[in-house]
């Protein structure tokens, strides 16, 4: 993984629409081995999906999910996850489990829902 983003990629990729951003985030997780997301004393947080779906919030960068630490997830931890655990263990928890993934949310909350079969095909066809 690439140790600190500029600013102006943090904006240009935060502008992106919600599939470029998820084209991105599988892009950038085969390139970096991690995928991130928040932690705290509570566990994993969980974010709503504009269906009322429970979603795990992914992002592809530290600073993407660093950027959601305030307010009420003030006390949480961006945390990355390698991509092989995530794979090899995360990916088939998820999936029996019936977890989604709120695959790289913007400022507004705004992410790409999929399931983890979905972001696992979507890796093994990616580069």
């Amino acid at each position: 993984m690439t140790d600190k983003l500029t600013n102006s990629e943090l904006r240009r990729v935060a502008s992106l629409s919600g599939d470029e951003r998820y084209d991105y985030f599988v892009e950038k997780i085969v390139e970096w081995g991690e995928v991130w997301s928040l932690y705290s004393d509570d566990g994993w947080v969980g974010v709503t999906s504009q269906d009322g779906e429970e979603c795990l919030p992914v992002w592809p960068h530290r600073d993407f999910a660093a950027e959601w630490v305030s307010g009420e997830w003030a006390d949480c931890t961006p945390t990355a996850i390698s991509l092989e655990v995530w794979v090899e263990r995360w990916i088939p928890g998820m999936e029996k489990d019936g977890t989604l993934l709120a695959v790289f949310p913007n400022g507004e909350g705004e992410g790409v829902v999929v399931t983890p079969d979905e972001l696992l095909a979507s890796i093994e066809a990616c580069c």
